[in-house]
């Protein structure tokens, strides 16, 4: 099929590639919450939003936020859009691709100088990845009015505070914790699967059911470091050891239960010499599952073994709690309504459940919510080599607007 090159879908992709160049790290991408790079890439969607006419400004989270009337001023609001801060070394879509998306649908609307039941407001969430801070979601949480305490006075791996980072980039740190949006009738995100299922089915498009909780902890096992030729094997408190020991009963518990996941993604060892025996292991721990009581039940029996293990091998043990999310299930309205949208543009519509954590969890307490997924090649993601096809592209933005234009509030 060839493809109009000013299409609505193609002129997405073009931003997208375009919007990768916004990197603290190049050449490869990584855009971390409030940033550098996470400034001038709010600053250039911020310019895309006033060229269409919308009053576009930074909230106080970090987020950039905008709003397209409605046919009457006081028109409750359709919230749609996703994050555009990622993981380091990231691929291009994973969150841009809906929060440009948000931004392409009202340029359309703007274009034809169509006016709406409802407004829409769009964001481009600063913080979901967590990568920085190690509370996560933070913009999501200021609009559903749900900041957890504590998040201002977050440090990152450089011992910046975020209340600092937060003011330096033309956030308000005062007004955080008593923020909370009003008039949303209903958030809706797409982005892509970063999963298999709809490529292997032959789909362009998902309608998410429900979302999967997470619990995260940062773990530190302290040992007593040594000369690795003077101390005896059986007299050595070996925190690396204990960490490997810790970490393979982590995966072991995860693989004993269906729906549940459970990972280790970050390991650092101290002093990290050859020849010291190391005497701090620190790791994360992100234990996920769609049912809260699987996922609260996996997480004692994983902190009971983390323990069990401390005290076999002498040695200390601190489990730090850093996330906590609920499983969220999308409210049946809007699946209902993407469900429609997906049909009435000649698509097979399929359900599926996210493993991923999305903003939308967390919206879905202040409002209804839902997601609409796009398949993305290999089902990679959190990767360079994350793809998306521009025909799918056209077919996801097509779907988003035909739910915008049907959708009603109340």
């Amino acid at each position: 099929m060839t493809q109009d090159p000013t299409s609505p879908g193609r002129r997405l992709m073009a931003r997208l590639d375009e919007f990768a160049a916004f990197t603290d790290d190049p050449p490869k991408l990584t855009r971390l919450y409030l940033s550098e790079a996470h400034r001038r890439a709010a600053a250039r969607y911020i310019a895309w939003a006033r060229a269409i006419g919308l009053e576009a400004r930074i909230d106080p989270a970090g987020n950039v936020v905008a709003r397209y009337e409605g046919a009457q001023a006081d028109a409750p609001a359709l919230m749609i859009g996703s994050h555009i801060d990622t993981v380091r070394d990231a691929g291009r879509y994973d969150g841009n691709l809906g929060a440009l998306a948000a931004l392409a649908v009202v340029e359309e609307l703007a274009r034809r100088g169509e006016r709406l039941d409802v407004a829409i407001e769009i964001v481009a969430f600063g913080d979901e990845e967590g990568v920085r801070f190690p509370k996560t979601m933070t913009g999501s949480r200021e609009l559903a009015g749900l900041v957890q305490a504590g998040a201002l006075d977050q440090r990152d791996a450089e011992g910046v505070v975020m209340r600092d980072a937060l003011k330096a980039f033309g956030g308000d740190p005062d007004r955080l914790p008593s923020t909370r949006a009003s008039g949303v009738a209903a958030f809706v995100e797409l982005h892509i699967e970063q999963g298999p299922v709809l490529e292997a089915e032959g789909l362009s498009l998902g309608v998410v059911s429900a979302i999967n909780g997470a619990t995260r902890f940062d773990v530190a096992v302290s040992g007593m470091a040594g000369h690795a030729g003077a101390v005896p094997m059986n007299l050595r408190h070996d925190a690396l050891a204990a960490a490997a020991e810790m970490i393979l009963g982590v995966e072991r518990r995860a693989r004993a239960e269906d729906e549940l996941v459970a990972t280790v993604g970050r390991l650092d060892v101290e002093p990290g010499a050859v020849n010291v025996i190391p005497g701090l292991a620190r790791f994360s721990i992100d234990i996920r599952a769609p049912r809260d009581e699987r996922r609260r039940r996996a997480v004692a029996d994983i902190a009971a073994a983390l323990d069990a293990v401390a005290v076999r091998r002498g040695v200390a043990l601190k489990l730090v709690q850093t996330h906590e999310a609920s499983a969220y299930v999308c409210d049946a309205r809007i699946v209902a309504g993407l469900t429609a949208a997906v049909e009435a543009i000649g698509q097979k519509p399929r359900l599926l459940p996210s493993g991923a954590g999305h903003d939308t969890m967390i919206m879905g307490q202040l409002c209804p919510a839902g997601m609409l997924f796009v398949r993305c090649k290999g089902g990679v993601s959190h990767n360079p080599l994350e793809s998306i096809t521009s025909e799918d592209c056209e077919i996801a933005l097509a779907a988003l607007m035909r739910f915008v234009r049907d959708f009603r509030a109340g």
